[in-house]
Formats: structure tokens, sequence, C-alpha cells
């Protein structure tokens, strides 16, 4: 009975202090509907703004091909075609390789290479998180100043460690450095921070272990993280075209195939367009269905 009235206290405290830090960030804000008006204006064209040259490359792919060299250019297509994705359908069937192969490569690296880094960067961002163990604020300084370097920076020590490793030409080359996206593990342990340590004593009050803990607790409480480094990992590894890695035709992904095609020169433009929309078509559905999260990931991070 004694044990069932400490686990109510703690679970109490712990939904106080959800509270307590949702009250903290709703700030009332007394304005006039004048300054909505011009806050609503201000926003819209920023906005705008921001959306032009999304709308710019869709609109693009359905231009015919004189249109693209008008001067000044025009936003909207006056002649509505699907000229562009039929002679890009046609070009790809012609080739050695069938699209349905380089749309597979692409797919597995990019489930593989996004699955096995939310697994790997949260099962590491949860000690480092609620754990206190010797080094703990060395290794979350030294993620920290990874944030700093360019994926360039270290291009050559990575093709150095996958060649030792045998992986050159072959998809695991790129699926395996995925798994260390610092990113990722810097989202995933900043939000983990914030999980009341309450809950999770209460959960091995309950008899639950720490894998039990962490798969029942505490990855339901950091979907908005695990999300975010799914849609960010997402957008890089689908547009990978596996250069200095893979040189088998047969292995190389779709953005590697769509690039051939559009080195064709100035007569396929307008299949250039074509691509530029297919491949912008996925990444920016899968941020749209989840950019709330997003928000919030990037709120309770720190990251501005």
């Amino acid at each position: 009975m004694e044990k069932k009235n400490i686990q109510e206290l703690k679970l109490s405290l712990a939904k106080r202090k959800l509270v307590k830090r949702g009250k903290r960030g709703k700030k009332r804000i007394s304005r006039s509907w004048q300054g909505d008006v011009v806050l609503i204006v201000f926003l819209l064209a920023f906005g705008a703004f921001s959306a032009y040259p999304l709308v710019f490359t869709i609109a693009n792919a359905f231009k015919p091909l004189n249109e693209m060299f008008i001067f000044p250019p025009k936003l909207l297509p006056r002649n509505f075609t699907f000229d562009n994705f039929r002679d890009l359908f046609n070009l790809i069937g012609n080739t050695r390789i069938p699209l349905s192969k380089y749309f597979f490569n692409t797919i597995f690296i990019t489930v593989l290479g996004v699955s096995g880094h939310v697994f790997i960067a949260a099962l590491a961002a949860y000690p480092l998180a609620k754990h206190r163990f010797p080094g703990r604020s060395v290794i979350n300084q030294l993620i920290v100043y990874s944030l700093m370097f360019s994926s360039v920076v270290t291009s050559i020590s990575n093709y150095l460690i996958i060649s030792k490793l045998g992986l050159i030409d072959s998809p695991w080359a790129i699926i395996i450095p995925s798994w260390g996206f610092t990113l990722g593990l810097f989202l995933m342990r900043q939000f983990m921070t914030t999980i009341p340590t309450e809950l999770l004593e209460a959960a091995k009050m309950d008899g639950a272990g720490e894998y039990r803990t962490f798969f029942t607790v505490v990855m339901p409480l950091v979907k908005p993280a695990w999300l975010t480094v799914v849609i960010l990992l997402f957008q890089q590894l689908w547009s990978t075209d596996g250069a200095g890695y893979i040189f088998k035709e047969n292995l190389k992904p779709l953005s590697y195939a769509l690039s051939q095609i559009v080195a064709g020169g100035i007569a396929r433009t307008g299949t250039s367009a074509a691509v530029a929309f297919l491949m912008l078509l996925v990444p920016i559905t899968v941020f749209i269905i989840n950019q709330t999260k997003i928000i919030d990931t990037m709120a309770y991070s720190g990251i501005k």
C-alpha cells in the first residue's frame, strides 16, 4: 500500500511539472486588431517569398520547352503540359537498368539508414540524458563540437574507413555512415532531458527494467524528436547519388540515374525540370505531414 502511494505521488509530481512547463511557455499578448492585421500581412509576405522557389520549381515541370526560356521568367505555365514527364520516362525506359531497380536501391538505402540511425541514436541518447556515469559530460561536449564540422571535412576519413571495411561498391557504404548522424543523436538527447525523472522511477517501481522503460515510456514521449530525425535523414539519403562509393550501375540510387539524364544538355531542360519535381515531391510531402513535430523538437532542443 505504501509503495502504491509513493508511486501515485511521483506520478502526480511529474504531471505537475509538465503542466508548469506548458504554462511557462504560454504568454498572454495584448494587441489591437490593427496589430494583428499588420502581423498577418508581414507573415504572408515572408511566407510568399519563401514559397516562391518551391512553386517555381513545381510550375517549371509542367511548362513546355519554349516557355522555360522566356525572360523575365513567368511563375505559372501558360500551356500546361505533361510532355516533360513523358520524355523523362521514355529516356529512362531506354536505359539498360530499369527504373524500378533504381527506385528499389534508393528505398533500400533510405529505409535501412533511417531506421538504423533512429534505433542507435535513441539507445545512445537515453543514458547520456538520464544516467550519470564517468565521462558523460565529455561525450556530450564532443557531440556538440561535432556539429560544427561539415560532411566535406570528414569525407576523406570516412572513405578510408569504408574502404578498410571492404564496403566500397555496396549500399552499406552509405547506410552505415548514416547511422552516425550526429545531429539526430543531439536532438534525441536534448529532448530526452525534458522527460521528468519521476516517470522513469515510477516505471521502475512497477517492475519495469531499463529496456522496457526505454521502449514503453521514453520512446513514446520523444516521438516528436525521432520523427524530426526521420525527416532530416530521409531528405539526405533520398537525394544521395552514391558518388565515390558505388560504381556498379545496378546498385546506383535513383538520384544518380536522374542526374545523368539532366546532364544531357540544354535540349533536356524540360526533362531536368521534371527530375527536380520528382526528387522534391517525396521529401516535401513527408515534411508537410510532420512539420509540427519538427517545430516542437527545435523548440525543446534549443536549436534556432
